[in-house]
């Protein structure tokens, strides 16, 4: 199956709600928390206006800080994980609510925990179902007893299937709020030796980065998005920066050689564009701290722009 590609005539540009949640909780190294500001130093407002989209920046939510404490029973910093997640899921639910597309500015990647509660909430409510485009260089399925660091933004996937603590688990409207049936991860190229069995036990489907190198980006995306496409529903797209490769975006805490290019990762955008699926997004991981001029916020903020059409030339005007 090939999916249709959405063109500038026939797609309505969303109203968009933006909303920053300023924590590294879930992280092993401090500075994701400034992630949000960096994305709107970088001007991620006015490009989405460029695009053509309504922007209303809703600000940032609140949760406790950072203690930066060793794990306890298998996770790091849980009560302020699940408070910080709990803040998430509302916020994100509320502008679903609102008919707004909500763009989620991390922030660690466990705070995708709340996006995706806040998103099962919200197609529980319509009866509808949601799947998940996981672009990122972690897996992310990680559980307390073989997560090597008992960092929870290795875990946003796994608690969001149901193996995790109450505390998280029961976010959503049911225990599991994720059907692993229903992601696609792109671009992961490094999970750990337990996680692979966690991973392949689930049914997730997973493009690595040895399929990318073998089949190339447009056919990795052509397959990721019809299958998306097959599946139905509300298409939500979480963004972990580190599936960039860092010689390109060095702003993130956890880099893994080897991740796509520049253009790659433009092409990549572009397709999710084309496809007309996409309805909610989250931009986790980008860490101001390890990067260089906020060169990796800018970049963040051209891709979105490919998120929301931008094109080098327009490639449905009939008379190129």
């Amino acid at each position: 199956m090939t999916i249709a590609i959405a063109t500038e005539s026939t797609v309505k540009k969303p109203d968009v709600a933006l909303i920053g949640a300023p924590s590294d909780i879930g992280a092993g190294h401090r500075g994701g928390s400034m992630g949000p500001e960096a994305l709107r130093v970088a001007g991620l407002m006015q490009a989405l206006q460029r695009m053509g989209c309504s922007v209303e920046d809703r600000g940032n939510l609140h949760g406790p800080v950072n203690p930066d404490l060793p794990p306890v029973d298998g996770y790091r910093h849980l009560p302020e994980v699940i408070a910080w997640c709990a803040a998430v899921r509302d916020g994100v639910h509320g502008i679903l609510k609102d008919g707004k597309m909500p763009i989620l500015l991390g922030g660690d990647h466990c705070l995708a925990i709340g996006s995706l509660a806040g998103l099962a909430h919200y197609c529980a409510e319509r009866g509808e179902e949601y799947s998940v485009l996981w672009l990122d260089a972690h897996a992310d399925y990680n559980t307390a007893d073989v997560s090597p660091s008992g960092n929870i933004h290795g875990m946003p996937l796994a608690v969001a299937a149901g193996h995790g603590p109450d505390g998280l688990t029961g976010l959503g409207p049911s225990k599991p709020f994720l059907n692993p049936k229903r992601v696609v991860q792109v671009g992961i190229r490094s999970v750990d030796a337990i996680e692979k069995k966690l991973v392949v036990a689930s049914g997730m489907e997973v493009h690595d980065m040895r399929r990318i190198d073998e089949n190339g980006m447009r056919q990795t995306m052509n397959e990721a998005l019809d299958r998306l496409a097959a599946l139905g529903g509300h298409v939500h797209v979480s963004f972990d920066v580190d599936f960039l490769d860092p010689s390109i975006a060095p702003g993130v805490g956890t880099t893994v050689p080897g991740g796509p290019t520049y253009r790659e990762a433009q092409l990549c955008m572009e397709m999710i564009h084309d496809s007309g699926l996409m309805k909610s997004l989250d931009l986790m991981e980008l860490n101001p701290a390890y990067d260089v001029k906020n060169a990796t916020a800018n970049l963040t903020v051209e891709l979105v722009e490919s998120l929301f059409g931008q094109q080098i030339l327009s490639r449905h005007d009939a008379a190129l």
